[in-house]
């Protein structure tokens, strides 16, 4: 088989460049072998607005330019449909955090994203404190969805390989890579986590960070909204609720842990008025960098081996946009934002 990209991984950053070179009519082949989750444990939620410091995401507004027409030509490609979208409310615990809302509402790239008023108004089953601030344009992609359908549809075309990818079986020459029985010009990790096996780019600066989370059901909630307090509190149909997340930068695990699901209910408890009962618990790694800002470029000596890697907790935001960025880079020699080149850690 020859093509222009082999594509190794398949999560939002996999996902995101096989769409650009559709779209660009670039000939490829997905490897994947689901050893890297992170993408599908996952909340999915967008929201150009950093509640815990009242702070602008990089980049929201052209991240949200390019999400929209992304899943749509998506939906309108695989038959889905990926988007919801919801109010999110940020719990205020003390008259500091409605000052700090206030302060965030007269900021340029925050005013059209907050609503500049306090909700006073009780909502049933949550912990009301000093009320609520309200972000405007969030909602969720449905993650494992969009991944099942496009890989489904990868599948039937041929271009999907659910095989392990053996690093050191890769052949690199100036103008090719081999592996196996595919030639490429160019081969592009998208491995999450699992780059800390790579070869060409273990050295970078990618730590995993586990998180947690909890599938609840409780009948007599009945929200509507995404409830942002000590917790993310996210309704996802008939009485459930996704409940996230922890943050532990020691254990490189996605096991459900005893520690992890004691942390969760007591923040819980802080929050909800109402019982509930715990469905599931589960894990994930996320791959995350020092700067907050993701892995994308090419490797210093093999100009045909790339990284995209590093979207962190935002992923379903960053990556279409990154895809377009990546590719005008590799097609056109168009130069990568600084804040996202793996060049600023030469």
């Amino acid at each position: 088989m020859q093509v222009d990209y082999i594509i190794v991984g398949f999560g939002l950053a996999g996902m995101a460049m096989v769409k650009e070179l559709e779209d660009k009519g670039r000939s490829f082949v997905v490897i994947n072998d689901s050893s890297q989750v992170s993408s599908r444990v996952a909340a999915g939620v967008f929201n150009p607005v950093i509640l815990k410091r009242f702070t602008p995401v990089w980049n929201a507004d052209e991240q949200l330019e390019n999400l929209f027409p992304f899943y749509k030509d998506l939906s309108d490609k695989l038959g889905g449909s990926y988007l919801t979208f919801f109010e999110t409310l940020k719990v205020f615990k003390t008259i500091k955090d409605q000052n700090n809302w206030f302060l965030a509402c007269d900021k340029p790239l925050l005013e059209k994203h907050l609503e500049p008023k306090i909700l006073k108004e009780k909502i049933k089953g949550i912990q009301h404190f000093e009320g609520f601030g309200k972000v405007k344009g969030t909602g969720r992609v449905l993650i494992n969805k969009v991944l099942d359908d496009y890989t489904a549809y990868l599948k039937n075309k041929g271009l999907f390989l659910e095989i392990p990818f053996v690093h050191e079986d890769l052949k690199v020459d100036i103008e090719s890579v081999v592996y196996n029985d595919i030639t490429a010009k160019k081969i592009i990790f998208a491995e999450g986590y699992g780059i800390k096996k790579n070869p060409y780019f273990k050295d970078l600066p990618l730590g995993g960070t586990k998180g947690e989370m909890l599938f609840i059901k409780a009948p007599e909630l009945k929200l509507t909204q995404q409830i942002k307090s000590a917790l993310f509190v996210l309704p996802v149909g008939d009485d459930k609720y996704w409940v996230g997340a922890t943050f532990n930068w020691a254990d490189k695990t996605t096991e459900a842990t005893e520690k992890g699901k004691k942390e969760l209910l007591e923040k819980l408890e802080t929050m909800l008025e109402v019982p509930y009962e715990v469905i599931s618990q589960f894990g994930g790694i996320r791959p995350t960098v020092k700067d907050r800002r993701p892995l994308v470029g090419k490797h210093p000596i093999h100009q045909n081996i790339i990284i995209f890697n590093g979207l962190g907790t935002r992923g379903v935001m960053i990556a279409p946009t990154l895809a377009k960025k990546l590719y005008a880079h590799l097609e056109n020699e168009e130069p990568l934002p600084i804040e996202v080149n793996i060049e600023r850690f030469n």
